[in-house]
């Protein structure tokens, strides 16, 4: 008799344990989830990493404008056509400007200010092959040593000529650049300046035109 009672008991016992240990798994569970969604969460918000969007474009897009400051340099010491002569201004004034806040957006995230990375290989599959994509090997709209050394040599109209188209093309490299970047980045600070990139090129691009043909001459092909 006790035996045929103790039978469900013993049962009970035994099969009671296996319930509880199952809540310690889901407590794991709990915290694996919630440990991916903060990784998540830093990924989208934390600092930009070495190889992420905001971080190539700070570096690809700082060079670039290095290149277009020294072209207005050149251009500014061979003309003395003020409407050139102030638009080259304005391109080394704020080129450099925004070239000294990309520097300044490494140094906070705690990265170098270049890289081993190949250029552009942020926006590599994503609307541009890279390095290899551009005749310079570098960036879009870039200007070849060859382009460089045939500004630096021209002079009078010629060089005024040259300025124009090479800077048009450059300018369109980097409203190309610019946009890569808004579809690639969510931070704030870096779209906003992305989008006066965009904006503040473009116009000068159309100003650019204009006064090609003024002078007779056509842009070069696009970058």
């Amino acid at each position: 008799m006790n035996t045929d009672i103790d039978a469900p008991l013993d049962d009970a016992v035994e099969t009671a344990p296996p319930a509880r240990r199952r809540l310690p798994v889901l407590g794991l569970v709990v915290v694996i989830l919630a440990a991916a969604a903060l990784a998540v969460f830093f990924t989208r918000s934390g600092t930009p990493s070495d190889a992420s969007p905001e971080a190539g474009f700070a570096r690809d897009m700082g060079v670039h404008h290095a290149q277009a400051v020294e072209m207005s340099f050149i251009l500014r010491d061979k003309t003395s056509d003020e409407p050139l002569r102030s638009l080259a201004y304005d391109i080394i004034t704020t080129q450099s400007t925004q070239r000294g806040i990309f520097m300044g957006w490494l140094q906070q995230w705690g990265l170098d200010q270049s890289s081993g990375r190949p250029a552009m290989a942020w926006m590599a599959g994503h609307g541009h092959g890279g390095a290899a994509a551009t005749p310079a090997g570098t960036m879009p709209g870039m200007a070849t040593e060859e382009e460089m050394n045939r500004l630096r040599q021209a002079t009078g109209g010629d060089a005024e000529v040259l300025f124009l188209q090479l800077m048009i093309r450059h300018h369109q490299g980097g409203v190309e650049m610019a946009e890569g970047l808004l579809k690639l980045s969510d931070r704030d600070e870096v779209r906003s300046l992305a989008q006066h990139i965009v904006d503040g090129q473009n116009a000068e691009i159309r100003t650019m035109k204009d006064l090609l043909a003024k002078r007779g001459a056509q842009p070069l092909p696009a970058a």
